[in-house]
């Protein structure tokens, strides 16, 4: 089992390596992030507070505000980032880069949305409907795309901040958040990992003259 699936199957609190301390983190988190989805659900993104949520989560207002800086971020912030720059350090050094990329990105979107199917398609649908959310996760992507020129740099043996890195770097997260805002466009009807590969296709072979 490698550690991708693991982390589709296992829950952050659930991994014995942590520390109790630890534990109590991620499972405030996870509580805070259960209830915002909650209440959105039940009152929309706007009615949603933070007293709300902090109140639905049994935790103080600056708890909340102490892991998650805006309600925004409750919204967008998940566990998959770091999942994926390990999966592309740990992939065989001899596997053609174009392969690599498609398998850790690939990987990616079924452990987000395999791991919890209503909260994907609830962020998606905010990241469609909401400016405010759509906004913050433009501005996420530049600490994600550093992380990602970080492993694409150890990997290829290029600089990580060479501008050939950080292009392609931010291009795959650039396809992904596109990707993701078409599928909830579309009311997440088609396969998105399907959506993801054309993606992909582009990104690796550049854009057809006819539609697929």
């Amino acid at each position: 089992m490698n550690r991708m699936t693991a982390a589709r199957i296992t829950s952050p609190a659930d991994r014995p390596q942590l520390s109790l301390r630890e534990r109590k983190k991620i499972k405030t988190r996870e509580a805070i992030r259960t209830a915002t989805y909650a209440l959105i659900e039940e009152h929309g993104y706007d009615a949603t507070t933070i007293d709300q949520i902090a109140e639905r989560a049994e935790v103080s207002p600056s708890t909340v505000f102490r892991y998650f800086p805006t309600k925004e971020d409750i919204v967008l912030t998940d566990e998959y980032d770091p999942i994926i720059v390990e999966e592309l350090r740990n992939r065989p050094a001899d596997e053609p880069w174009p392969d690599t990329v498609r398998y850790v990105m690939r990987e990616a979107a079924r452990a987000g949305i395999e791991g919890d199917p209503r909260a994907a398609r609830l962020r998606s649908h905010l990241m469609v409907q909401v400016p405010a959310v759509r906004s913050r996760m433009m501005e996420s992507m530049s600490v994600t795309g550093r992380m990602f020129c970080t492993a694409i740099g150890e990997r290829t043996g290029r600089d990580p901040d060479s501008l050939e890195v950080r292009v392609y770097a931010m291009s795959l997260i650039g396809g992904l958040m596109e990707t993701t805002l078409y599928w909830g466009e579309h009311g997440n009807q088609q396969d998105f990992t399907a959506l993801l590969d054309r993606t992909l296709d582009v990104l690796q072979h550049g854009l057809s003259a006819r539609n697929p």
